[in-house]
C-alpha cells in the first residue's frame, strides 16, 4: 500500500558566522547598506548578542576583532519582533540586552546662538542629537536615569556614565507642558530628562 507523502515546511538552515560575512561584506560598498529596503526570508536566531556593555559575543565568546563588529553593526536592523541581521538574502535574528550600541564620545558643537550634541558611537557611528536623532531618559529600577541618543532607524546607543556626567553639565531647565523640566537642548531642540524639583535624585 503506498501512502501519500506528507509535505511540510522547513526552514531555511541559519547561516554561519563565515556565510554572515560574506554576505556583510557583499551587501556593504561606500556608506550604510540599505537594510530598510531589503526584506529576504527569516531564516531563525543565531547565537549572537550584544551585551549591555556594548560587547558582541558569537557563540558565547567576544568577537574581539572591531572591524568585524562594525561590519556587522552595518547590517543591524530593529523589526518589531526582534533585532536582526540582515542580507540581501538572508535575515537572522540575535539577541539585544540593552541598545546596540553604546555613545562613547560627545563633542559640543556651537552653532550661531544654538547648540549641537554630536555623539560617536563605539562601531564609529556619527549621531547629532536634533528633532531627526532625539534623546531619551529611562528611570532606572533602583533610581537614576538611563540615557539614549537615536543613531539610525530604530537603532539607539546608550550614553555612558562618563558621557552623561558631560551632558549634566551642560543642563538646563525648561517649562514643559506646564512643568519645570530639567534637560539638554541640542539642534533646536529640548530633551528633558527629569523634573526640576527632583533634581537633586539625578
Amino acid at each position: 500500500m503506498s501512502y501519500p507523502l506528507l509535505m511540510t515546511s522547513v526552514p531555511p538552515a541559519s547561516p554561519s558566522l563565515d556565510a554572515l560575512t560574506a554576505g556583510a561584506t557583499a551587501a556593504g560598498g561606500r556608506g550604510l547598506p540599505p537594510v530598510h529596503l531589503w526584506n529576504p526570508p527569516f531564516c531563525g536566531d543565531i547565537d549572537m548578542r550584544i551585551a549591555a556593555d556594548g560587547t558582541w559575543f558569537y557563540g558565547g565568546t567576544p568577537i574581539g576583532r572591531p572591524a568585524l563588529v562594525r561590519l556587522f553593526s552595518t547590517i543591524l536592523r530593529k523589526d518589531p519582533e526582534r533585532y536582526v541581521l540582515v542580507t540581501p538574502v538572508e535575515r537572522v535574528g540575535i539577541a539585544v540586552e540593552d541598545a546596540p550600541f553604546l555613545a562613547v564620545e560627545m563633542k559640543v558643537l556651537e552653532e550661531g546662538a544654538g547648540r549641537t550634541l554630536e555623539f560617536r558611537t563605539n562601531v564609529d557611528d556619527v549621531t547629532t542629537a536634533g528633532p531627526d536623532h532625539p534623546m531619551r531618559f529611562e528611570t532606572e529600577p533602583k533610581g537614576g536615569l538611563r540615557p539614549y541618543v537615536h543613531v539610525r532607524g530604530d537603532l539607539w546607543a546608550r550614553v555612558t556614565r562618563a558621557v552623561f556626567h558631560d551632558l549634566v553639565a551642560l543642563g538646563e531647565e525648561r517649562e514643559t507642558d506646564g512643568v519645570m523640566m530639567f534637560g539638554i537642548a541640542s539642534g533646536g531642540a529640548f530633551f528633558p530628562m527629569i523634573e526640576a524639583a527632583d533634581l537633586a535624585d539625578l
